[in-house]
């Protein structure tokens, strides 16, 4: 497997932010994780207002945890929500099942983390980390 470098991690932020910037969205925070969960990287964007790290962290630990975005999670919680309310107090916080974080995969298919960002709609955040994974050469799922 591989493993997702600071290089890369860097260019996902990056992209990310100029892409919101281009759209014209509100101040975003992005956070990227690696594989087994821990931060790589973290941007906040001047005038991000406050909880933006740790929405932005919750729905990528829980990409990178359950293995699909958190545009799926947040289906799956419609159909089990019990289970989803359970996983989140587990998981001390740290698990938000909402849209706006994806998987961060190489060419080859393989894991390397997830991205997941905060600031915007769920639609908006979910759209600057596929932006932010594709710059960096990357695969988004």
């Amino acid at each position: 497997m591989s493993d997702l470098t600071l290089a890369q991690a860097n260019a996902i932020v990056t992209g990310a932010l100029i892409k919101a910037r281009a759209w014209g969205y509100k101040p975003m925070a992005v956070a990227v994780l690696d594989a087994a969960g821990n931060l790589k990287v973290f941007a906040n964007e001047d005038g991000a207002s406050m909880f933006r790290f740790e929405i932005a962290r919750a729905k990528a630990w829980g990409s990178v945890g359950m293995g699909v975005s958190s545009r799926v999670l947040a289906e799956r919680a419609k159909e089990n929500p019990s289970f989803f309310i359970s996983l989140a107090s587990t998981a001390g916080g740290r698990f938000l099942p909402q849209t706006g974080a994806v998987v961060i995969r190489d060419t080859d298919g393989s894991l390397l983390g997830a991205v997941g960002a905060s600031g915007g709609t769920g639609d908006e955040d979910e759209r600057i980390c596929i932006a932010g994974v594709s710059e960096a050469g990357l695969v988004s799922t």
